[in-house]
């Protein structure tokens, strides 16, 4: 009967497999005695599994006796879970020799065949024939050619000496250089892609002529200045330049530029319901609005910094005086350069210099040194230009351009109509600039 009472306290006392057995008071002189809490903290890591084969093993032997000396007993379990670590660290240890020496065989063979591509890389280069040189395109030069003109540009400037003219209040001579040099730096930042027409899908150079001389007509309709129009044509192109538009939005990206124009220059600028009412309610208010903000934050808010010819144009006519015809002549010359999407690649200063050389040559005048200091460009940077006006001009139907209608007003000396008719002229036959003279 006693050993089947100890045998029934055994059961009772024994704890689950997830901790450690307990020891089972065999008499009234002796307490029982908790766990180390070393013991317990070391076998946490262990599996499970090897305490539960601890447990049956204590089942079979029967009645558990009494242990004469608990410290041998709980040194004895200690080494036993010391003994279990080194063995799963010594594995693990084999484990990890194991994946490094793969690795070390994937570098190996990796490196192997990077060289070998690198071989047949080589060997295709050496087969390709040398490329060819790309032609360089007006105004584009060689740099040896760029060397010679700007020595030159510089010999004239040191030769010519112009006093400071206090009178001349519009231009403000005391400031002009620096202002001229900022302006310089200026107009390198907000040049346009000149091919960005080749990431565009459903636009063409054809289409964007007809928007920008939807432009011409919107802005002379509502008497806007002149610097409006170029600087929405520059919104324009650089909008285009970073963002690619359908064909039924192309006039939206017009309209909203000239919106944005407009309130940089004009002192009474068209409200957004008057520019609604230019395209005939092909877009609403909202329309506008949103493509106000979408162009803002596509061009970083970079507007004013863009100098149009105009300003350019200023500094060059003091050269003759500030000639009228010269000035009106070039005025359209200039604006003819907003249809043509070559001079996309033209900086402001160097397209204001083409119109008043061309306007010189079309009156029968020169390039002499005092239009060199003051545009700061050589007649050999602006012959290439001049040819691309001419011909512009001479395109079949280019008569047909709201440019024409607007310059063939006697209120503009009917520049457009002796432009046109100067360039018929001197492509069919040998007749000079000399005999051609400008309506008064």
């Amino acid at each position: 009967m006693g050993k089947e009472k100890e045998e029934v306290s055994l059961k009772r006392g024994r704890s689950d497999s997830t901790t450690l057995a307990q020891r089972v008071p065999t008499g009234p002189g002796r307490g029982q005695v908790a766990p180390n809490p070393s013991q317990a903290i070391n076998s946490r890591p262990l599996a499970t599994a090897r305490f539960r084969e601890a447990i049956g093993h204590t089942q079979k032997r029967g009645p558990i006796r009494v242990l004469v000396d608990n410290v041998q007993q709980e040194s004895s379990v200690r080494d036993r879970a010391e003994m279990d670590v080194e063995e799963e660290e010594d594995a693990a240890r084999a484990y990890d020799e194991e994946l490094n020496v793969n690795e070390q065989e994937v570098e190996a063979m990796i490196g192997i065949e990077s060289s070998d591509e690198e071989a047949v890389e080589e060997d295709s280069a050496s087969l390709q024939p040398p490329e060819a040189k790309r032609p360089r395109i007006w105004p584009e030069v060689s740099t040896e050619r760029a060397m010679r003109q700007e020595k030159e540009l510089q010999a004239i400037r040191n030769a010519f000496r112009e006093e400071i003219d206090i009178y001349d209040t519009t231009m403000v001579s005391e400031y002009a250089e620096e202002i001229f040099d900022y302006m310089c730096e200026l107009e390198e930042e907000v040049m346009p892609n000149p091919t960005y027409m080749d990431g565009q899908n459903e636009i063409t150079w054809a289409m964007r002529q007809t928007l920008v001389d939807w432009l011409l007509q919107v802005h002379l309709r509502y008497h806007m200045l002149p610097e409006t129009l170029w600087i929405a044509v520059n919104i324009v192109d650089r909008f285009l330049t970073k963002r690619v538009v359908s064909l039924l939005k192309l006039q939206l990206v017009g309209v909203t530029a000239m919106f944005i124009a407009a309130k940089y220059e004009e002192i009474l600028a068209p409200s957004v319901e008057e520019f609604v009412f230019m395209t005939e309610n092909g877009y609403t208010k909202e329309e506008i609005l949103k493509g106000e903000r979408i162009m803002l934050q596509t061009l970083e808010f970079r507007i004013s910094q863009y100098c149009s010819p105009y300003s350019w144009m200023r500094k060059i006519s003091k050269a003759d005086d500030y000639d009228i015809q010269t000035r009106t002549l070039s005025k359209f010359l200039t604006e003819v350069t907003l249809l043509d999407h070559r001079f996309l690649r033209v900086k402001p200063s160097l397209i204001a210099a083409v119109g008043m050389y061309s306007a010189r040559i079309m009156l029968g005048g020169n390039w002499n040194e005092a239009f060199v200091f003051h545009s700061g460009y050589t007649e050999e940077q602006l012959i290439p230009g001049h040819e691309l006006l001419v011909e512009k001009l001479l395109e079949e139907n280019f008569h047909r351009q709201y440019v024409c209608k607007k310059y063939a007003n006697k209120k503009f000396l009917k520049a457009s109509v002796f432009a046109i008719k100067w360039a018929k002229n001197i492509s069919g036959s040998d007749m000079g600039p000399e005999s051609m003279v400008l309506a008064e």
